[in-house]
């Protein structure tokens, strides 16, 4: 790769555009003091992103702009283009040919541009930077700056040769890794203390969860207890019917048949008595007797009904009393009116001089204890309310019903009793129809005793239809209790003997078990489970993005100090090996220079002493000193036929020629695309001019020279030479002449 051309536009004093061709290996720029030469060199810094100004001799970016004359307008712009050849990629883009360009505008603004695609300043110098290449670098060397390697530090003259052996690049990678490693430690930081925030809400919300875990298992058991429970409940109920239908089925024919046979011995007595009168009195009474005892069996159905209502409030009283009453609030009025009465009390006592602690502590507990036994008495009162006239109303009715009962069996016990005396009377004056009769009587008795053994069965249907209202109850209980699921259940029968005492006692303490399953589950409190769970189940989650988070981060945290102790140990290797080179090229140029003597780098270790203080107020107390460690690069020359101690001690020739020496030693560790020297054989006479002459033609084997010079043996060896003059407008002017094409035209 070789540096194609130069082209300026409005930059400093190149009001026009000029463009300068490097089409030889060692091209010189001359003219006289004020022309502009040096504003060239500036250029290829600019172009190739120089951002200290200081260095451009300017303070902001519009100085930079060429800022008009009396003849010539001021610029808006001023643009600085490169173009390098790039036919063997030595830069790391796929063109033959890299043309950067920085333009700056008058606010500043600074853009970038390769081959004609905006880019960042920071991709420039990835470019660069591959070549060896940089704003800065040991290849400019400006006016005066010739000197700066000698007189600079031990700690400055280290970083210029590691800049000269191209470590710049990997400094500057170390550079951004450390700071990637301070933003991932702040990230891991970070994280952490997000995870630490989260982790009391976490914690709290898995109590919640155990408790709603526990909730479902509670809810699980009563299912199951549930369907048990109903499963034989169910069977049992639907046996009892069916039992009951059967047992009623032989009664209810024999009953018709008792019929049947009563009007045929009423017949017969009627035609054997004649006494028709007797016999439809004793018709009526025992149709009357028969009306009663069906009136019995309907009020006995009703009461049956009603007990089981009243069963079902007297349940619901005791389950209301039995709720606790610990999260129960207490009106902010009756707290008040404690707070007064314990204020009265306490004036009271103060009032009174004869009342003693002890009595006044015992008042005050008395006061206490009846304000939390009216509030544990204050149990859900309009429940209770509710359920206890409910119980007053089936009382009511109840005992309405007891009493018709009661009527209709007075009224049966009367028309039995004159029944009784009427068939006496009949047997009485029918002696003819005796044996008749007492048929009729045995037939009556037996009838009765059917009627009474229908009564029972209807008695027991009464009982097992409250029972049914009672399961149907349950069934409502279970589905609001325990969920859809605890209603699906099949009758099946356990034991045989399904009506028996054991298994009816089984039965209860399995209702037993499912009632304090319910009040259990009642107290757990399982509301809004699933939205706790659900806000658990993101709360946790979270936590693990965070915790893999900070895997990540430490892992990458890793990475990147294992990526700088590898830049450490590149650097120091290269650093060591390019030092030893430059050591061997100085001292090759130094004896050139010189004629003989010595020359030569050591890496030296320097400790310096920072004062910190502590301060406290407005005081600074507690001074120390804290010693940093620094390496740097020392210079040590020794010349022919002298012996002198220290570069002090050089004169200012001298130290040019030693500073020429150094600096072409370091271009031929790493040699660059192009070199640009400012005028450094200013103080050359002219025996070392040509020495100087020489060295330049040597470096000419490696990179393109660009020369800025006064001295005529500097220009002799230069094959294109460029001249800078001031126009009478105030503005740079270029001219050329090339040397070898004028000796091809002189020939």
């Amino acid at each position: 790769m070789h540096l194609k051309s130069l082209e300026i536009s409005g930059f400093k004093s190149f009001a026009k555009r000029a463009i300068l061709e490097f089409t030889s290996p060692i091209s010189a720029i001359v003219g006289p003091n004020g022309s502009g030469k040096s504003n060239v060199a500036e250029a290829f810094r600019f172009v190739l992103g120089e951002q200290s100004l200081k260095s451009m001799r300017g303070k902001r970016g519009e100085d930079l702009i060429f800022n008009g004359t009396s003849k010539v307008a001021r610029q808006q712009r001023a643009a600085v283009k490169i173009t390098f050849d790039n036919s063997r990629r030595v830069l790391p883009i796929d063109f033959d040919e890299v043309v950067i360009e920085r333009i700056v505008h008058r606010d500043s603004v600074n853009e970038y541009f390769v081959n004609g695609t905006h880019v960042r300043l920071k991709d420039i110098i990835e470019l660069l930077s591959s070549a060896h290449i940089g704003a800065t670098g040991h290849h400019i060397i400006s006016q005066g700056e010739a000197d700066k390697i000698l007189t600079a530090s031990d700690k400055e003259r280290k970083e210029m040769i590691e800049d000269a052996l191209g470590l710049k690049i990997f400094q500057w990678k170390r550079l951004e890794a450390e700071r990637k490693l301070e933003k991932t430690d702040e990230n891991i930081q970070h994280v952490e203390s997000l995870r630490r925030e989260l982790a009391p809400h976490i914690k709290f919300l898995g109590k919640q969860v155990e408790k709603i875990q526990k909730a479902k298992e509670l809810k699980s058991s009563l299912v199951l207890l549930y369907k048990d429970y109903l499963s034989r409940e169910s069977y049992f109920l639907e046996e009892s019917i069916k039992d009951l239908h059967e047992r009623s089925i032989s009664p209810q024919a024999e009953r018709e048949q008792i019929s049947l046979k009563l009007e045929e011995l009423r017949v017969r007595i009627g035609e054997k008595s004649g006494g028709a009168r007797s016999s439809s009195e004793v018709v009526g009474l025992e149709k009357k007797m028969s009306e009663e005892r069906e009136r019995q069996s309907l009020l006995m159905r009703d009461l049956g009904r009603i007990e089981g209502e009243l069963g079902y409030f007297e349940r619901e009283i005791h389950r209301l009393l039995k709720e606790t009453s610990d999260r129960r609030p207490v009106p902010f009025e009756r707290v008040s009116s404690l707070e007064a009465e314990l204020d009265s009390v306490m004036s009271e006592a103060l009032a009174e001089e004869s009342k003693t602690k002890k009595d006044l502590v015992s008042q005050l507990r008395a006061i206490i204890k009846a304000f939390f036994q009216s509030i544990q008495d204050a149990k859900d009162e309009v429940s209770l309310g509710k359920a206890r006239a409910e119980i007053a109303r089936l009382q009511e009715q109840r005992a309405k019903l007891d009493a018709k009962y009661q009527d209709s069996k007075n009224a049966e016990h009367l028309n039995r009793v004159e029944y009784e005396h009427l068939r006496q009377s009949i047997e009485d004056e029918q002696v003819g129809s005796l044996e008749a009769e007492k048929e009729m009587l045995k037939v009556m008795k037996r009838l009765q005793e059917v009627e009474n053994e229908l009564s029972a069965i209807g008695v027991e249907r009464s009982q097992l239809e409250r029972q049914r209202d009672d399961f149907a109850r349950e069934v409502r209980e279970a589905i609001l209790f325990a969920g859809s699921d605890a209603a699906r259940f099949e009758p099946v029968a356990s034991y045989r003997e399904w009506s028996s005492s054991q298994e009816r006692s089984r039965q209860a303490e399995k209702k037993r078990m499912t009632e304090k399953t319910m009040i259990r589950l009642e107290e757990a409190g399982a509301a809004g489970g699933d939205e706790l769970l659900k806000e658990y189940e993101e709360s946790f989650q979270r936590s693990e993005f965070l915790r893999k988070e900070v895997e990540d981060l430490v892992r990458a945290s890793a990475s990147l100090q294992t990526l700088i102790a590898e830049l450490d140990i590149r650097i120091k290797t290269e650093f060591e090996s390019g030092l030893g080179k430059i050591n061997n090229e100085f001292s090759r140029f130094f004896t050139h220079m010189f004629g003989g003597g010595s020359a030569s780098l050591s890496l030296v270790k320097k400790t310096r002493k920072i004062r910190e203080s502590v301060d406290v107020g407005e005081i600074s107390e507690n001074m120390s000193e804290e010693p940093v460690a620094e390496e740097g690069i020392e210079v040590k020359v020794g010349l022919p036929h002298k012996r002198i101690q220290g570069l002090v001690m050089l004169s200012g020739g001298e130290r040019a020629l030693a500073s020429i020496a150094l600096l072409f030693a370091m271009s031929q560790v790493n040699p660059p695309p192009f070199i640009i020297l400012d005028e450094t054989d200013a103080a050359l006479d002219e025996a070392n001019s040509r020495k100087y002459g020489d060295m330049i033609e040597h470096l000419a084997k490696y990179s393109q020279l660009i020369l800025i010079t006064h001295n005529r043996e500097t220009m002799s060896r230069a094959g294109i030479l460029y001249g800078i003059t001031m126009g009478s407008d105030g503005t740079s002017r270029l001219l050329s002449i090339a040397f070898d094409e004028a000796v091809k035209v002189a020939k």
